[in-house]
C-alpha cells in the first residue's frame, strides 16, 4: 500500500496558514478542524513550514502567551520533510519514526497533493493487517 491509498480514503483537503498570519489565528484553525498541524504557505503557495500544536505549546512554555501574537513563521518547523504518493506505508512509518515527526506533506514533484499524519498511516496499516488476517482465516477455513 502507498500514500496515494491513504489520500484516496482521506481526501486531499489541506488546512493551511499563510506566512504573516498570527499563531493565535492558526491555533483557532487547529481547534476548528480538530487537527494537530497546518502547512504554512508563502505568497506563491509554496510550502515553507509546518506549525503544530507542539510548536505552540513549546513556545507558550518558554515565552508565555505573548507567542500567540507572533507570526507563524516564527514558530514553524522550516526544514519540511515530505513524502510522495508512491511511497509505501512502511517507508513513511519508518521516516516518521526515525525523524520523530507526526505530519508529512505529500508532494508529487513540486505539486502539493495532501498532508498526512501518523494517525492516518497507522489507521491504514491496521486496516491492511486486518485484511491480511481475514484472508488467511478464509484460506485456512476453505483449505
Amino acid at each position: 500500500m502507498t500514500v496515494a491509498t491513504i489520500l484516496k480514503t482521506k481526501g486531499n483537503n489541506i488546512v493551511t496558514a499563510n506566512v504573516g498570519e498570527s499563531v493565535a489565528d492558526t491555533a483557532v484553525l487547529l481547534a476548528k478542524y480538530k487537527i494537530g498541524a497546518v502547512l504554512v504557505l508563502d505568497k506563491t503557495g509554496k510550502v515553507t513550514g509546518v506549525l503544530s500544536e507542539r510548536d505552540i505549546v513549546r513556545a507558550l512554555a518558554t515565552s508565555g502567551s505573548g507567542c500567540l501574537n507572533q507570526n507563524v513563521e516564527d514558530l514553524m518547523t522550516k526544514d519540511v520533510i515530505c513524502c510522495a504518493p508512491s511511497d509505501t506505508i512502511d517507508e513513511v512509518m519508518a521516516l516518521m519514526t526515525d525523524r520523530r515527526i507526526r505530519h508529512l506533506p505529500v508532494m508529487d514533484g513540486s505539486e502539493l497533493k495532501g498532508f498526512i499524519s501518523i494517525g492516518d498511516v497507522v489507521k491504514r496499516r491496521i486496516s491492511d493487517v486486518e485484511q491480511e488476517a481475514a484472508a488467511m482465516r478464509d484460506y485456512i477455513a476453505t483449505g
